[in-house]
C-alpha cells in the first residue's frame, strides 16, 4: 500500500523554518472549526509521552509550539466558560486574566517563603547536632550550646560535656560523628540516591535542558533536607550552601507542579527553577543580590529580565522569611555574617594579590585531585558508599579533633577568624601575642588538613557541597598572613612601606585577610567572579572592602584561567558526560558541520514501512529520534519524529485494539502540514483500515482489509536543517541560544547527515585531547596507582578484620571459636573474590551517577 506523492518541500535556511513554526499557530490560531476538547486531550497525551524520556534532552523550539498550542486552547476554553447566552460576564473575565497573569508571583511567593523555613529548620538542626557531639545542656535537652548560654560568653553551668574524662569526650566526638555519617548515607542510599553530592553539575544541565526524573522530586527534597544537617554534623569537610541550591530547587519543582501552566511548559518551569536557585544561594549566604547574580552567571544559560525579577523576587521572599525565622536569634541570616568599621591600606594590595594566587592555585589544586579521588571511587568505591562516608567521617573526626579550628563546625570557624581582635572578641587566644606563632602553626596545620578532608570527602554519598569548606580554608590561610602581616609591622612599625598606618590606630586587621581568603578560594573552586564580591559585600555591609575583594577575585580568576577552564561544577559535568554546552567559553574550531555529522542515519520512509520493522528499530537502535524522508533513495527531508513519540504511538494503538506486525505505518504530512494551516504537536496516532490513512482525528474501523497506522501528528515538519559547510560554532550557537533537540544536515534537498549535542561535545573533547593529550604511560601509571591504592585498602581492612576478630571475639565470647572466626571471615569482611563488604548492602551499586555514554545511550 503506497500514499500518494506530496510535493517535496525544500526549505533554504534555518530562519525559513523557524518562520514557518511560528506561522502554523498565526495561522491555526483562527480556525474556529477545530474541536478544542480534542486538542486539550491531545495536549494531555504529551505529558503521557514523557513517562518514555529519562536522560533525554528538551527540544526548546518544539515546547515553545506546545506551549503557544497550550495558550490557544485555554483561551478557547475560557472563552467558553465566559460566555453565558451570548453575554458576557466582563467581570468574571477580568478576574481570571488577573489571576492568570499574577499566579507565576503566587507561585514564587509560595515557593520563597517554603525555602525560607526549610532554611531555618536546617540551620537550627545543624547546630544542635553539632554541638551535641560535645555535650548537651541540662535544662533543655533540644538547645544547643549557644542557646542553652545564652549571654554567657565562655561557655556556662548548664552546658556540660559527655564526660569528665577527656578521653571518654574523644570517643564520644568520634562516635556520633560516625552515628551522623551512617544515618546520611543510609538514608540516601536506600530512598534517594539523587540527594548525594552538591547537585549544582546537575542542576545546571536540567535548567539547560537536560531531563533527571526524580533528581527534584519530593522523596529527593526530603531525604536531602534531613541528610544535610546529618552530613554536616559528621564533621566531614563538607558544605550545605551547594546542597542549599539543590533543596531550593527540589522545593520549586515539587510546588509547582500543582499548578498546570508550569507542570506542562518546560519553559516556564526554567524560570522558576532559576528563581529558585538564587533564592538557595540567597538563603545559605544571607545574599538575594548575590544569589540572583550566581544564577545569572553560573547556573544558567537563559536569563531574560523576567526570569531576573522573578529571581530576585524569589530570593527577597526566602531571606525575608529567614530573617524572620531568625534561627540563630542574632538578627544575622549566617553566622559567619561580620561588620569591620576601619579602612584598608594601599601597600597592602602586595598581600591581597598573594591571596588571590593562593585562592587560583588552590582551586585548580583542589578540582584535579578531587576528579581523581572521583574516578577512583566510581571505579572501586561504588558498591561500598555506606561504609566509605562511615570511614571518612571517622578519619576525620580522629584528626581533628585536636586542633582547635578543626574541632569546631565550618561555619563557627569562618565566624571566629573574620572577627577582629578589638572587642574582647578572642578564641583560645587568637589575638594574644605571645601565642602567635602557635596560632600560625595550628591554622597552617588546619589549612593543609583541610584541603586533603576536601579532596577525598567532596563526592561521597551524603548530601555534600564545597563552598563553605573552601572558604574556611581560604579563612585560615587568610587570617596566617594576617598575622604573619601584623607581626611584620609591630616588628618595624616605622618603615617607610609603613608609612600610611596612624601611630594609635590598629594599622592590620587579620580578620579582613581571613574575610578576602575567603573569597579568594570560592572565587578559586567555582570559577566565579561577580556574584562573590557581591555575596562578600553583602555578608560584611563595608563598601570600602568591594575594592580589596575585587582584586582579590580578579586575580584568583586571573590564575585560575592559567591553569584551566571552569570550576568544579563545569569539571564534574564533564567527568559525568552530562550533555551540557557552556555559553560562556568562545570556541574557534576551524570546521564545517560536516566533519561532526553522523552520516550513519536511520531515517524512516514516508510509507512502506510495517510494525514490525519500526518495533526492530526502536530495539536495535538508541538514537533519540529519526528523520523522516520520502523515500531512501532520495532521501528528501519530509520531518522529524522522536523516539519516545514514536514508541508512545505504537503502544497506544496497541492498547487500542490488536495490531499486526504486517500493519503498515505511514509518516507523511497531510496537506495542512505542507502549507502553514496546522500545528505539528503530538497527538495519538490514527488507525485506520482505508487505503487513505491522512485524517485529522482518531478513528478506528473494523474491516477485512489489511489495518494501516498513521504518524502524521507525531511529525515535526520544521525540524532544524543546516548545510554541510557551515561552521560548527553556528551549530553550537544554534544549540545553545535555539535549544533544538538535533539538526538535520542536507545537501542539495538531500539529507546527507544528523547533528546532535552529543556529537559536538565528542568533537570538542577530541579536540581538546589532541591539544593536550596525555601519553599511554601516564593512563597506565594512574590506573596502577589506583590498584595498589586499592590493594592497600583492601589488605588494611583485612587485617584490621582479623586482629579484632583475634583479640575481641576469639577471646571473649565461649561461643566464637577459630573456625567460627573463619566462617564469620568469609561471611563479612572480605569476600572470596577480593570485594571488601561494608556489611549493610552487597552488589547494588546504586549510587545515582549517570555515565551517558555507556549506560544510557543518551543521543
Amino acid at each position: 500500500m503506497t500514499s500518494p506523492r506530496l510535493p517535496v518541500r525544500r526549505p533554504s535556511s534555518i530562519s525559513s523554518r523557524l518562520s514557518f513554526a511560528v506561522s502554523t499557530h498565526s495561522a491555526e490560531a483562527g480556525r474556529p472549526s477545530e474541536d478544542v476538547g480534542s486538542t486539550r486531550e491531545h495536549i494531555q497525551e504529551i505529558e503521557e509521552i514523557r513517562r518514555y524520556e529519562d536522560f533525554t534532552t528538551i527540544d526548546w523550539v518544539q515546547d515553545a509550539e506546545r506551549a503557544a498550542l497550550q495558550r490557544r486552547v485555554n483561551r478557547s476554553h475560557s472563552d467558553g466558560f465566559f460566555v453565558r447566552g451570548g453575554r458576557r460576564h466582563g467581570w468574571r473575565r477580568k478576574l481570571w486574566e488577573s489571576y492568570d497573569a499574577g499566579q507565576a508571583w503566587i507561585v514564587i511567593t509560595i515557593i520563597g517563603a517554603t525555602i525560607g523555613m526549610n532554611a531555618s529548620f536546617l540551620n537550627i538542626v545543624t547546630e544542635w547536632l553539632s554541638d551535641i557531639k560535645r555535650g548537651h545542656c541540662k535544662t533543655a535537652f533540644y538547645l544547643n550550646e549557644n542557646f542553652c548560654c545564652w549571654g554567657a560568653d565562655a561557655g556556662c553551668n548548664e552546658w556540660v560535656k559527655w564526660s569528665n574524662n577527656g578521653i571518654m569526650n574523644y570517643f564520644y566526638y568520634i562516635a556520633f560523628s560516625i552515628l551522623f555519617a551512617f544515618v546520611a548515607a543510609v538514608l540516601v542510599k536506600q530512598f534517594a540516591p539523587y540527594a548525594a553530592g552538591s547537585g549544582i553539575s546537575e542542576i545546571k544541565c536540567i535548567i539547560a535542558g537536560f531531563i533527571m526524573k526524580g533528581f527534584l522530586g519530593w522523596r529527593t527534597l526530603f531525604i536531602k533536607s534531613i541528610g544535610l544537617p546529618l552530613a554536616i554534623a559528621s564533621g566531614l569537610s563538607v558544605g550545605k550552601e551547594g546542597p542549599s541550591v539543590h533543596y531550593a530547587v527540589c522545593t520549586g519543582n515539587v510546588i509547582s507542579r500543582f499548578f498546570d501552566k508550569y507542570k506542562r511548559n518546560a519553559s516556564k518551569m526554567r524560570e522558576i527553577l532559576s528563581a529558585c536557585a538564587a533564592a538557595g544561594v540567597g538563603v545559605a549566604f544571607g545574599s538575594p543580590i548575590g544569589g540572583v547574580l550566581f544564577s545569572l552567571e553560573e547556573m544558567t544559560v537563559h536569563f531574560p529580565l523576567k526570569t531576573m525579577w522573578r529571581s530576585y523576587f524569589c530570593a527577597l521572599v526566602a531571606t525575608a522569611v529567614l530573617s524572620l525565622m531568625n534561627p540563630f536569634r542574632t538578627g544575622q541570616l549566617v553566622m559567619f555574617q561580620v561588620a569591620y568599621d576601619r579602612d584598608w591600606h594601599f601597600f597592602e594590595v602586595v598581600f591581597f594579590i598573594i591571596l588571590g594566587i593562593f585562592g587560583g592555585l588552590y582551586g585548580e589544586f583542589v578540582i584535579k585531585w578531587n576528579l581523581r579521588a572521583q574516578a577512583f571511587r566510581k571505579r572501586y568505591l561504588t558498591k561500598y558508599a555506606i561504609a566509605e562516608a562511615t570511614f571518612l567521617a571517622g578519619v576525620t573526626a580522629v584528626i581533628c579533633y585536636f586542633n582547635m579550628f578543626l574541632r569546631i563546625d565550618m561555619t563557627e570557624s569562618m565566624e571566629i577568624l573574620f572577627r577582629e581582635c578589638e572587642g574582647g572578641h578572642d578564641y583560645n587566644g587568637l589575638c594574644e601575642k605571645n601565642r602567635r606563632w602557635h596560632m600560625i602553626f595550628s591554622l597552617t596545620i588546619a589549612t593543609a588538613v583541610r584541603i586533603g578532608l576536601v579532596i577525598i570527602s567532596y563526592g561521597c554519598k551524603v548530601p555534600a557541597g564545597i563552598f563553605v569548606p573552601s572558604m574556611a580554608i581560604g579563612a585560615s590561610f587568610g587570617r596566617t598572613v594576617g598575622i604573619l602581616v601584623q607581626a611584620l609591622y609591630e616588628a618595624a612599625p616605622n618603615a617607610r612601606f609603613f608609612a600610611s598606618c596612624q601611630p594609635d590606630v590598629p594599622c592590620i586587621t587579620p580578620g579582613t585577610y581571613a574575610f578576602l581568603g575567603a573569597a579568594a578560594a570560592l572565587s578559586g573552586i567555582m570559577h566565579i567572579t561577580v556574584s562573590v564580591v557581591v555575596i562578600m559585600f553583602e555578608l560584611t555591609g563595608a563598601l570600602t572592602y568591594i575594592l580589596p575583594t575585587m582584586i582579590v577575585v580578579g586575580v584568583t580568576k586571573a590564575v585560575s584561567d592559567w591553569f584551566g577552564k571552569g570550576g568544579i561544577a563545569d569539571r564534574m559535568i564533564w567527568f559525568n558526560g552530562f550533555p551540557y554546552l557552556d555559553n560562556k567559553e568562545e570556541h574557534s574550531f576551524g570546521v564545517p558541520v560536516s566533519q561532526v555529522m553522523n552520516e550513519d542515519v536511520t531515517v524512516l520512509p514516508c510509507s512502506g514501512m510495517t510494525v514490525a520493522e519500526l518495533e526492530g528499530i526502536l530495539q536495535s537502535s538508541n538514537y533519540q529520534g529519526f528523520p523522516i524522508v520520502q523515500d531512501r533513495n532520495s532521501l528528501a527531508i519530509m520531518g522529524y519524529i522522536n523516539r519516545s513519540e514514536l514508541k508512545y504511538g505504537i503502544d497506544r494503538a496497541k492498547r487500542e485494539r490488536t495490531i499486526p506486525p504486517s500493519s503498515k505505518c505511514f509518516f507523511t504530512p497531510p496537506p495542512s502540514l505542507i502549507t502553514p494551516t496546522s500545528t505539528t504537536t503530538a497527538r495519538a496516532p490514527l488507525v485506520s483500515a482505508s487505503s487513505n490513512p491522512i485524517t485529522p482525528t482518531l478513528s478506528s474501523r473494523s474491516s477485512a482489509t489489511s489495518i494501516t497506522l498513521d504518524f502524521a501528528r507525531f511529525i515535526d515538519s520544521t525540524p532544524l536543517v543546516v548545510h554541510p559547510r557551515l561552521p560548527l560554532e553556528t551549530v553550537m550557537e544554534i544549540f545553545i541560544k535555539v535549544g533544538p533537540r538535533v539538526v538535520l544536515v542536507e545537501r542539495r534537498g538531500r539529507l546527507v547527515g544528523v547533528v546532535t549535542r552529543k556529537d559536538v561535545l565528542k568533537f570538542q573533547f577530541q579536540l581538546e585531547n589532541r591539544e593536550h593529550p596525555r601519553s599511554e604511560r601516564d593512563v597506565e601509571w594512574q590506573r596502577m596507582s589506583e590498584d595498589k591504592l586499592w590493594g592497600l585498602i583492601v589488605s588494611v581492612v583485612t587485617g584490621a578484620r582479623q586482629w579484632f576478630v583475634d583479640n575481641f571475639l576469639t577471646r571473649r565470647s565461649p561461643f566464637v571459636g577459630g573456625r567460627g572466626s573463619r566462617g564469620m571471615g568469609r561471611r563479612r569482611g572480605v569476600r572470596p573474590d577480593g570485594e571488601v563488604s561494608d556489611g549493610v548492602e552487597l552488589g547494588s551499586g546504586l549510587d545515582g551517577e549517570v555515565e551517558l555514554a555507556e549506560q544510557y545511550g543518551v543521543r
